[in-house]
C-alpha cells in the first residue's frame, strides 16, 4: 500500500471543499430572500476578518552556492537567528581553545617551577650542573 504525496493529499482536500461549497451552493436557492441576506451579510463580515494562511516550509532547507551548500531554517538568508546561529558555534570553539591554550600555558609554568624546586632544593650547588666532569658523571652512571 502507497501513501499519498502532499500533492495528492492537497487535491483530494480541494476537491472535498468544491463538493461541499456546491452542495449548499445548491440548496441556497430554496432559502428565504431574508436569511439569504443575512448569509451573505455574515459571508462578507467573515471574509474581511479572515487570516490568510501561509504556505508551510520546511524546517530545514539546503541552498547551494558555487559548490558550497549551507543550512537554512526556512527564513530569509539575512534573518538574525540564521546569523546568531552561525557565530554560537564559533565563539564556542573560540572559547574552548583559549581554555586550552591557558591550561597548557599552566601546565607549562608548574613543570618548570617543580624543576626550579628540585633544583634548589637539592644537594649540589646550580653551578654544579653546569660544570662538564658532571654530564661526564651522569653518562657513567647510565651506562652502570
Amino acid at each position: 500500500m502507497t501513501t499519498p504525496n502532499a500533492n495528492q493529499i492537497e487535491n483530494y482536500q480541494d476537491r472535498f471543499g468544491r463538493n461541499i461549497a456546491a452542495r449548499l451552493s445548491d440548496t441556497t436557492q430554496d432559502l428565504p430572500n431574508d436569511i439569504s441576506e443575512r448569509l451573505k451579510a455574515a459571508r462578507m463580515q467573515a471574509l474581511a476578518k479572515r487570516k490568510v494562511v501561509a504556505k508551510l516550509q520546511p524546517a530545514v532547507s539546503v541552498h547551494t552556492n558555487g559548490g558550497a551548500a549551507t543550512l537554512t531554517m526556512g527564513h530569509p538568508a539575512n534573518s538574525i537567528w540564521n546569523r546568531l546561529g552561525s557565530l554560537i558555534p564559533l565563539l564556542v570553539l573560540i572559547v574552548g581553545l583559549l581554555t586550552i591554550a591557558i591550561i597548557q600555558e599552566q601546565r607549562a609554568a608548574n613543570e618548570v617551577a617543580e624543576v626550579d624546586v628540585e633544583l634548589l632544593a637539592d644537594d649540589l650547588p646550580p653551578s654544579a650542573y653546569t660544570d662538564p666532569g658532571f654530564v661526564h658523571f651522569l653518562n657513567a652512571n647510565r651506562r652502570d
